[in-house]
């Protein structure tokens, strides 16, 4: 049975399940707005009228209850705008929940594929906004908490938002504490989602901060594309989005191959080659040769510096554009480099 964490010095409440029941309307179906390997999320509203997102834990084995209090430990602790808030938690009997600030606009998954009919597309300067909250949130982790905390399951499913797009990492279940003093890594089993796991880490089971920085650089290329890291409906050739991705990426020619068709060349050319370069860098074979994620936010500042406007939309099909943007990639990457 997972401890308590009372005693922390936090402003983390203890709910009651009746409370939580009252507040999900007894976990009505009506009110599921998730579901993943830890359990179900109900949206519900507390007596104080506060909407909350109401995490509940399957109750099938030890392993959901570890991370239950390891989510649970490392939110009381960490705090920044692009990390989402644990407002409270339940530990009675044998449930195991967690109450979250809600998220009105869900992940970032469901925004980018599967997009029903009355919903549009992510326009590009959305797409970066969400690109550099996140990358802002993987800094702190690993820049400003000490020892730094290793996210370990970055994807778009775990990238909430909230009604204006602003991006908060979700879910640090899986989170470990990083290597400190003269270790280079944390050993341990190799956990994660496939597709977004990084090759060095899935092979040997050395985590580091730069196993975040591999499965942050499928997400930028998620926002690319429009494509999942994975998915199984496509074509054999065309499921795993890294390798589909692998003759464009490395080639500056046909970077624009990689564009999401919904953004119907709605993109500004040369930011969107200094994207590519930076989703080519986060994703090399190498782990050392990944830059950091500090170095990634000063990268993506610079982008998202230099937005999509009306005024671009002449150039949507200009050739001229293109080539000049290629140019330019090549002194981008020797800058970043």
């Amino acid at each position: 049975m997972a401890r308590s964490p009372e005693g922390e010095n936090s402003m983390a409440q203890r709910f009651t399940l009746r409370e939580l029941a009252a507040a999900s309307q007894n976990f009505k179906l009506t009110n599921l707005i998730g579901e993943g390997g830890f359990g179900r999320v109900f949206k519900g509203r507390l007596q104080s009228g506060q909407v909350v997102a109401v995490k509940q834990l399957n109750r099938d084995g030890m392993q959901g209850s570890q991370e239950f209090l390891v989510e649970c430990m490392m939110l009381i602790r960490l705090h920044h705008p692009h990390l989402v808030s644990l407002i409270g938690y339940c530990t009675e009997g044998d449930e195991r929940l967690l109450v979250y600030e809600y998220m009105p606009q869900g992940s970032l998954e469901h925004h980018l594929f599967d997009l029903p009919s009355r919903r549009g597309p992510l326009n590009w300067n959305t797409r970066i906004k969400i690109a550099l909250g996140a990358a802002k949130g993987l800094t702190y982790l690993h820049d400003v908490v000490n020892p730094p905390v290793i996210y370990r399951d970055l994807k778009s499913s775990n990238i909430l938002l909230d009604n204006e797009f602003n991006p908060k990492l979700s879910d640090f279940g899986l989170a470990k504490l990083g290597p400190v003093g003269d270790k280079t890594h944390v050993s341990t089993r190799v956990m994660g989602t496939y597709g977004y796991c990084a090759p060095d880490y899935a092979m040997s089971g050395r985590l580091t901060v730069k196993c975040d920085v591999y499965s942050f650089g499928v997400v930028l290329l998620e926002l690319i594309t429009g494509r999942r890291a994975f998915d199984i409906s496509k074509e054999l050739g065309e499921q795993n989005l890294i390798v589909w991705s692998r003759p464009f990426i490395k080639d500056r020619k046909k970077f624009t191959m990689l564009a999401d068709p919904l953004l119907q060349g709605r993109y500004p050319r040369r930011p969107f080659y200094q994207l590519a370069v930076i989703t080519s860098m986060c994703l090399h074979e190498q782990p050392h040769i990944r830059p950091s994620m500090p170095e990634v936010t000063i990268a993506l500042e610079h982008v998202a510096s230099q937005p999509y406007t009306p005024e671009m939309e002449h150039n949507v099909h200009n050739p001229t554009a293109d080539s000049g943007a290629a140019a330019e990639e090549e002194n981008d990457k020797d800058q970043m480099g």
